[in-house]
């Protein structure tokens, strides 16, 4: 299976994110929103770094449960509640991403939402990945 990541010259450079990925081959995984839950169901982290890391981490968890790698991501999109304190934090964020995830970045989007379903949760992920066949 192959991804092409297609970032054409007159949109700009993408930083963050690829514009768009092609994914040749794979058997597709729906991922549902993530956020700062643990195991218990209580959302933890004080801010928004920490609980995108723990929102990511809990998003990957269910793409290796379904078989996948952080590398097969195709397109995520995260739903942030105080956009300026996410803007803010972008480059924690980003080295959280780089931790987690790696270098190549999926398609992705940024909405700005009022509240997520726990009151507490300031950012919420939700993605799509595509897996190799076997």
């Amino acid at each position: 299976m192959a991804f092409e990541r297609i970032n054409p010259a007159e949109l700009g450079k993408p930083s963050g994110f690829s514009h768009a990925v092609v994914a040749d081959g794979g058997k597709l995984v729906f991922l549902a929103g993530q956020t700062a839950l643990d195991a218990h169901n209580k959302i933890v982290g004080d801010g928004v770094v920490e609980q995108f890391e723990r929102a990511l981490g809990n998003l990957l968890t269910s793409l290796k449960a379904a078989g996948g790698e952080p590398s097969h991501l195709c397109s995520l999109t995260v739903y942030i509640v105080d956009m300026d304190d996410y803007k803010s934090h972008a480059r924690e964020i980003g080295a959280v991403w780089k931790r987690l995830v790696g270098t190549e970045y999926p398609a992705m989007a940024g909405i700005g939402v009022s509240r997520l379903w726990d009151i507490e949760a300031l950012v919420e992920v939700q993605g799509y990945a595509v897996l190799p066949r076997p």
